[in-house]
């Protein structure tokens, strides 16, 4: 390959790098939990997953009712995502306390079951969203790329990675026979400016380099 061509690929390498570690930087959805074994009441959460310190104030965790494309519960979120990357916002039992140990904010709602859709947005800009379940034709589907599947009780979806986001549903979530709320994988994301100074690095090497004599 040549210097030139290999400079082109490594400015796009480092760019693309660079756009993909900046999307991971936006809070998104790592884990639902929807739909436990009896009563879901106290047991369900969403965890979120983003840069540690980023404030969730009026960021919004919202349902979507697959069968008639209703919106609901909504739940106005605030605090900061922890040191370790995550947030979890837990249902909230009548007494005040949540069955889900380490929870970050308590919120009364119960996400249903699927075919449904989980949406996370700040102000009218959706930030990410999962649909789960299997859609029919005059269902609607807020979720991103394929859904994901529908979960028996006592499983829950969780992400691959939490900090990696295909925006397709069903390549990025996995089931968990286990939940796991404020415990997740991430995968290890390429510095911004290391990615940005590879690529630039190569087109400078080209641009600089040996001139062909005539």
């Amino acid at each position: 390959m040549s210097i030139k061509r290999l400079a082109r690929l490594g400015f796009r390498i480092g760019l693309v790098m660079l756009l993909a570690t900046t999307a991971q930087a936006l809070p998104i959805l790592s884990e639902v939990y929807y739909d436990a074994p009896g009563s879901d009441d106290g047991q369900t959460f969403v965890e979120l997953a983003g840069v540690a310190g980023t404030s969730l104030e009026g960021f919004v965790l919202e349902g979507v009712n697959g069968s008639n494309g209703v919106v609901g519960p909504s739940i106005l979120l605030s605090g900061s995502i922890n040191q370790d990357g995550l947030f979890v916002v837990a249902d909230r039992m009548s007494d005040g306390t949540s069955l889900v140990v380490g929870a970050d904010l308590l919120a009364n709602f119960d996400f249903q079951n699927g075919p449904d859709s989980i949406v996370l947005r700040q102000g009218a800009v959706v930030l990410d969203a999962i649909g789960y379940g299997v859609f029919g034709p005059s269902e609607f589907f807020a979720g991103e790329g394929m859904a994901a599947p529908d979960v028996s009780a006592g499983s829950s979806l969780a992400r691959v990675f939490a900090n990696v986001d295909s925006d397709d549903n069903a390549s990025d979530f996995v089931v968990l026979t286990t939940p796991t709320p404020g415990v997740a994988d991430f995968s290890p994301v390429p510095e911004p400016g290391a990615a940005l100074l590879l690529g630039l690095g190569l087109f400078g090497l080209a641009a600089g380099g040996p001139k062909r004599l005539h």
